[in-house]
């Protein structure tokens, strides 16, 4: 927790007022049971009927006065609780923004949605409750035992041996259940991940019949989860049952003593239940710090969780450059090799290929062959384990991250787009781009039609593209990375769901783009790529063939097998 309380420095007012209220109005409820023995002694025991009265109203009196406390507490809390949580989750949000692929592979979607949701909202729930109840519960306590005390020493002894034993139960649950809180929540990230790929990929699974089986996985993994919850639950369940048994003890110890000293003529019965009120401000100030302690301790788990995130270093470790050297080289691989974190084998391995300005740049292997691992690490989301990456004869580590990436127009292999007008999703090429700028960058990318069908660049798209095809998403995709105007433009198996005629006319019209736009296509279509200045082959990572379309035919067996096996599929269709 102590990470994050540098997002809690602007609120340091609430969190001084907000328990500072908490204790005035603990005071006045400390001098209740008071007046409460007052009207027993003097008004009940004397027959004082106006004294009775007045006491009553003074009582009224301090609860109106506590209940303006309280409230202005629980204000000065929640102020503070929301606001700091607010403050968290942009943090949060934005350390996600600056997590390379790597990074964000290795912790998963689906934990940071949860730590940006369910661990946030326990954050400030904790927080909430630990600005209003931390400092008051055991003021009213130690409180409660030093009025006692006031009252008569003898009795009072009761109070100052049952403390010591509730403080014993209390922590001792709080440090036992804090890890298991841990693992329940990690569960719960392992369950909504499983949850998260069933439900996109919920027609995979129907179409294949796997029902029953990806039910009973899903069984597996909640009923680990619950045998965790349920066991953190019996735990914390001891804490209402363990304290209200030594309350009820101690209170029970206390009415005979103090029944013992009033037949001794040493208290009165007034005094006798004052002892009683305050032993039972005890016992209710120790439910509340009872279930206090357990919000506190998933709050702590959470926020230990969200502090995880916010402590990585990013792979992209990201240096200072805005521009390159003035060469002809726009893209060089140098012995270029990459593991992914947690892999036994490199997804890339020893690669070395110069593109310059100006060229096209087709790269062909089968399924895991490492396409897109190159091409990624280009745009530095990748780093390389070994060898060196560089862009217009530069390090991409050396470049200033938004320099290197207004540099590159990435079209990925899945196509993405987002809730909001096509302009909109366009405008995220090129904020500046004028409507004749996306309109031509949507002709190039042959999705005219889209607009057309779609009724225009105000047309709404829906999250995920869901009103549109899988090839007029492509299409408006390869126009929001066309508007950008880039210096070098990577189509990763963008134009997977495109017919061949309208893939044919893609590929010339990215021909005219011209100048020293260098263009990487990566394709399973030998077509696709067979007119490129230099085809990149991979096979297992590894780099078999480079070269002209002519030279691999004659060179590379992998390529051949690649393009006689299409092309002998075209002609038998």
């Amino acid at each position: 927790m102590k990470r994050l309380l540098k997002y809690l420095k602007s609120y340091k007012k609430e969190c001084v007022l907000g328990p500072l209220f908490k204790m005035f109005e603990a005071t006045l409820e400390l001098i209740v049971p008071l007046v409460i023995a007052a009207i027993v002694d003097r008004g009940i025991g004397d027959g004082s009927t106006g004294f009775v009265i007045k006491a009553s109203l003074f009582l009224l009196l301090l609860g109106a006065v506590g209940l303006g406390f309280s409230l202005t507490a629980q204000y000065f809390s929640a102020k503070a609780a929301v606001g700091f949580v607010g403050k968290l989750r942009y943090a949060l949000f934005e350390k996600v923004g600056t997590l390379s692929y790597s990074d964000i592979d290795e912790l998963g979607t689906s934990t940071l949605i949860t730590r940006m949701t369910q661990d946030a909202s326990k954050v400030q729930n904790g927080l909430n409750l630990a600005l209003r109840l931390l400092l008051r519960s055991p003021f009213v306590v130690f409180g409660a035992m030093i009025m006692a005390f006031t009252v008569d020493a003898k009795s009072a002894l009761t109070f100052a041996a049952v403390i010591p034993l509730l403080s014993i139960v209390v922590f001792g649950i709080m440090l036992i259940t804090m890890p298991l809180y841990k693992k329940a929540q990690k569960g719960t990230d392992g369950l909504l991940s499983r949850t998260r790929e069933n439900l996109s990929g919920v027609r995979v699974i129907r179409a294949f019949r796997q029902e029953d089986e990806e039910i009973e996985a899903f069984k597996g993994e909640n009923d680990v989860l619950t045998a965790v919850q349920r066991r953190v639950g019996r735990i914390s369940a001891l804490m209402n049952p363990l304290t209200y048994v030594l309350i009820n003890v101690a209170i029970l110890l206390l009415i005979h003593t103090g029944a013992m000293q009033v037949k001794a003529g040493n208290l009165t019965q007034g005094q006798v239940v004052a002892l009683y009120n305050y032993m039972s401000q005890i016992l209710v100030e120790l439910i509340k710090l009872a279930n206090l302690i357990i919000s506190i301790t998933k709050a702590l788990a959470s926020a230990s969780r969200i502090a995880d995130v916010l402590d990585i270093v990013p792979t992209e470790n990201m240096g200072t450059l805005t521009e390159g050297k003035n060469s002809d080289t726009s893209v060089e691989f140098r012995s270029v090799s990459l593991a992914y974190n947690g892999s036994s084998e490199p997804s890339l391995e020893d690669v070395s290929f110069v593109a310059k300005k100006g060229d096209t740049i087709g790269i062909i292997g089968g399924t895991g062959s490492g396409k897109s691992t190159l091409v990624n690490m280009i745009g530095a989301f990748y780093k390389a384990t070994s060898g060196e990456v560089l862009v217009d004869g530069v390090e991409v580590s050396e470049y200033e991250r938004d320099a290197l990436r207004a540099k590159v127009g990435i079209v990925p292999q899945s196509a993405v787009l987002f809730n909001g007008t096509i302009r909109e999703n366009l405008h995220w090429g090129n904020e500046s781009a004028t409507d004749e700028d996306i309109l031509a960058a949507v002709r190039m990318a042959q999705a005219a039609d889209v607009l057309e069908a779609k009724g225009g660049l105000d047309a709404m798209i829906e999250q995920g593209g869901k009103n549109l095809s899988g090839g007029q998403k492509q299409r408006l995709t390869i126009a929001r990375a066309l508007v950008r105007k880039p210096e070098i433009l990577i189509l990763d198996d963008s134009a997977s769901a495109l017919d061949y005629a309208t893939d044919a006319a893609l590929r010339a019209s990215l021909r005219e783009i011209g100048g020293d736009t260098t263009v990487f296509i990566v394709s399973q279509r030998a077509s696709s790529i067979m007119h490129a200045d230099k085809i990149i082959v991979l096979d297992d990572g590894q780099a078999v063939g480079i070269g002209a379309h002519d030279e691999l035919l004659a060179s590379c067996p992998v390529y051949r097998e690649i393009y006689a096996t299409q092309f002998s599929e075209v002609e038998n269709g």
